[in-house]
């Protein structure tokens, strides 16, 4: 019990701000390599599904890992969280090289990792397997955004925004009957994380629901402007 006290996550600690600042790093180091990794004589397909398989392992270790500390349940332990989605969309996207999950990872991914990132739903910090593998993951959905964006030159589009809002409002139903049959809490969608998050700005539930469609929809359009103005800016440039 005194171990998990002292190691209890603490927002934008020194711990969770060296890992912000570890994934600005090796975003930057994506775009600068984003060229090399692009051209179609070096085939990038080994990084990708070096990265995908990368993935694909910290996720499968955390199971294990929650199933060795008999903390693994249906209530809490199912991979049917907005991220959980995203992580297994970006791995078969880097693995196969199939587009048809780029508005998905690109829009929701990237919103909900960063959203998740800045504000982790995180119980145990530093330096416990369960930090690392959060960050990784998210992370990595995160740099997948990224990847698609400057090395598969996906062009996000209002039509692409609209379409993962639709898929969203199509999962929310099956996921909220799930949470009802198991108890669970799946996508927050019968109560708050307890950690503190974007959700405590929301109001009281269920109408925060509500609002996180509203502001996930300002939050999409603003990715998509900002991130269009940047290519224009790019093409003006070359």
């Amino acid at each position: 019990m005194e171990e998990n006290i002292k190691n209890e996550f603490v927002m934008f600690s020194y711990e969770h701000i060296l890992a912000i600042v570890v994934l600005i790093v090796s975003l930057i180091f994506l775009f600068m390599l984003k060229n090399k990794l692009s051209d179609p004589i070096k085939s990038s397909i080994l990084f990708e599904r070096l990265f995908a398989l990368s993935l694909l392992m910290m996720e499968v270790a955390y199971h294990l890992v929650l199933i060795e500390n008999g903390e693994w349940n249906l209530s809490e332990s199912l991979p049917i969280h907005l991220c959980s989605f995203s992580l297994f969309f970006s791995i078969i996207s880097l693995w196969t090289g199939n587009k048809r999950f780029y508005d998905f990872i690109f829009f929701a991914g990237f919103g909900g990792a960063l959203q998740a990132v800045l504000t982790p739903s995180l119980e145990i910090g530093f330096p416990s397997f369960k930090f690392f593998q959060f960050f990784y993951i998210h992370a990595g959905i995160i740099a997948t955004s990224f990847y698609i964006l400057w090395v598969k030159k996906y062009n996000p589009t209002l039509k692409s925004l609209l379409k993962t809002m639709v898929y969203l409002n199509i999962m929310f139903p099956f996921i909220f009957v799930i949470n009802i049959v198991i108890d669970g809490n799946y996508m927050f969608l019968r109560e708050k994380t307890t950690n503190g998050s974007l959700l405590d700005f929301l109001g009281p539930y269920p109408w925060y629901i509500l609002s996180l469609e509203i502001v996930a929809l300002f939050m999409f359009l603003a990715i998509l402007l900002i991130f269009r103005k940047w290519s224009w800016h790019s093409k003006g440039m070359t």
